[in-house]
């Protein structure tokens, strides 16, 4: 069923009271416990011989929060706003889509005389300071305690702010699926955003993410930030290469170690929609107008998602009399 005004309302009232009301979060002031450990991952990519198992791992594990879409979809209005749809090419691996969140990338060139072919298996980089979080009007897209980068599929309205600000553009559409159906099909989103959320529910109980576990070549490593960071530059220098990700959009929780630099690798790939690049990214929040944004556009988007959340709960109930 449609949400109707009294549901909507109802919505509304209790996510601004709850805003209101909620106290600050406790300064625990002792040392992060494991819950609250940032973790990143280290790849190598000197290693990758791009077999591809992390790509069907990543397929495997992840395939039950893929979209399943109602068709045929609803018309847009505006016009321009065109559909995006995937769900017949879900075999696609050799860019990312809605329904492949990893492939892999693979770069040959020249560099100081010698050729070189690399492959690189792109994904989500799980910045530190997210601009899709941090932007994101309707607060589905944020950042955890383990510094994973994830969209909840379930109040996601399908804007797609999150891929207009993330500087590779990686989260992707899928039309026809979402809580845009039910509010206002014609005319809110269009969809739901989807990208890597590196496997999450397998982290919270502990496991590795399915990527890292079948590789094997080891060429990613999974830990502490710090400490993953500290093997990153260990890395480099040991074997005279370069890292991307540790300033990268301000820092990120992936870091890239190449034995040629990242300026030839983006030469070097093919690059388009759903295929990111490689180039040098400065900290977006360092302009004055973004941080601002982030800043005072938290509490509404705390609210808005508070609202949609409760949305969500009162069209599920709908469905179910």
């Amino acid at each position: 069923m449609k949400v109707n005004r009294r549901h909507f309302l109802a919505a509304g009232l209790a996510a601004a009271t709850a805003a209101v009301a909620r106290p600050a979060a406790a300064n625990t002031g002792g040392a992060a416990t494991a819950e609250h450990v940032v973790l990143a991952t280290l790849l190598d990519i000197s290693k990758c011989i791009a077999c591809g198992a992390c790509v069907e791992a990543c397929r495997e594990t992840n395939g039950h929060k893929y979209p399943q879409p109602q068709k045929p979809f609803p018309k847009m209005y505006p016009a321009k706003v065109k559909a995006a749809d995937w769900s017949d090419k879900q075999d696609v691996d050799d860019r990312l889509t809605p329904y492949n969140w990893l492939y892999i990338q693979t770069a040959t060139g020249e560099y100081n005389g010698e050729p070189f072919e690399l492959h690189i298996p792109r994904r989500c980089l799980h910045c530190q300071n997210p601009p899709c979080a941090n932007l994101c009007p309707w607060g589905a897209a944020s950042k955890d305690a383990k510094g994973i980068v994830s969209i909840n599929d379930e109040i996601c309205l399908g804007g797609s702010k999150c891929k207009d600000v993330c500087p590779w553009h990686i989260p992707e559409r899928q039309t026809g699926v979402g809580l845009y159906l039910k509010l206002a099909p014609g005319f809110a989103g269009n969809g739901v955003m989807y990208k890597c959320d590196r496997c999450r529910d397998r982290v919270a109980l502990g496991e590795t993410p399915a990527c890292i576990e079948v590789c094997p070549e080891g060429v990613q490593t999974i830990g502490p930030r710090d400490e993953i960071l500290a093997q990153a530059r260990e890395l480099s220098t040991r074997t005279g290469g370069f890292i991307y990700g540790d300033t990268e959009n301000g820092g990120t929780n992936t870091f890239y170690v190449s034995p040629v630099p990242f300026e030839a690798l983006n030469q070097a790939i093919e690059l388009g929609p759903g295929k990111p690049h490689l180039a040098s990214v400065g900290n977006p929040f360092a302009k004055e107008e973004l941080l601002a944004r982030a800043v005072y556009g938290a509490p509404l988007v705390g609210i808005m998602a508070g609202v949609l959340h409760l949305v969500r709960g009162a069209t599920s109930e709908d469905d179910h009399e």
